[in-house]
């Protein structure tokens, strides 16, 4: 090999290496100093927020800031949420590794990811067919084969996958859809923003017995939901 070649490779290696490191070293530290220290205890959850590379799912000049606890742009008016928040959404669901999750706002695939690293299956709705596409080929190349992504206005669900174990919503909204409260499964968990804009709260929605509750959870900004036709 060339010397000029093999000290290149030479450098890119240790400098992706020390990178990498880097990244592996900033999500052990979202996980014990903005996670676990604000009450996220559940398992399942604390791995999947180790394992998922929160930063390759936001663009390369927010990468940096990736791990910080904030939301980040990730263009066409949507952001990807704080990490705190998607620990927040998942912990409340309550995931088995058995369970069926309906995510509506696809955003930057990293909920989804997460959802994936503890469900079975993840069937994902986003109305943004740009943020939707992106999202599917970064679920793909990381290997997520139980997520399936579908372009579309996400309030009326997903019926032909339904009943859900777990639904979630990740843009903010008035009221809930009706047709996501048809769609939870009995014993089924919804967690979702919503209530007028100044006054949003995550509410966390139960089916049992054929009866549906609501609990206020955090005060919360989202964007907003957007609707389309389906």
């Amino acid at each position: 090999m060339n010397i000029l070649v093999f000290i290149s490779c030479f450098i890119f290696a240790i400098t992706f290496g020390f990178s990498q490191d880097t990244y592996i070293t900033q999500r052990q530290d979202m996980v014990n100093n903005q996670l676990k220290i604000r009450g996220i205890v559940d398992l399942a959850t604390i791995n999947a927020m180790r394992a998922v590379p929160r930063h390759v799912f936001v663009p390369e000049n927010a990468q940096k800031y990736a791990y910080e606890d904030r939301p980040l742009s990730i263009g066409k008016g949507q952001t990807i949420s704080q990490p705190y928040i998607v620990a927040f959404m998942t912990q409340e669901l309550r995931l088995q590794s058995e369970h069926k999750v309906l995510e509506i706002g696809t955003g930057s695939g990293y909920q989804a990811a997460v959802l994936a690293e503890i469900a079975k299956e993840v069937y994902t709705i986003e109305i943004i067919e740009s943020l939707g596409k992106r999202a599917k080929e970064q679920l793909d190349t990381l290997g997520y084969q139980n997520v399936e992504v579908r372009i579309g206005d996400g309030y009326h669900g997903w019926k032909e996958k339904a009943p859900f174990d777990a639904i979630i919503v990740t843009a903010g909204i008035d009221s809930i859809p009706k047709p996501l409260l048809d769609q939870l499964a009995e014993g089924g968990r919804m967690i979702i923003p919503a209530g007028p804009r100044n006054a949003m709260h995550l509410l966390l929605v139960t089916k049992n017995n054929g009866k549906v509750r609501t609990k206020k959870r955090l005060p919360v900004r989202f964007v907003p939901f957007v609707r389309g036709r389906n």
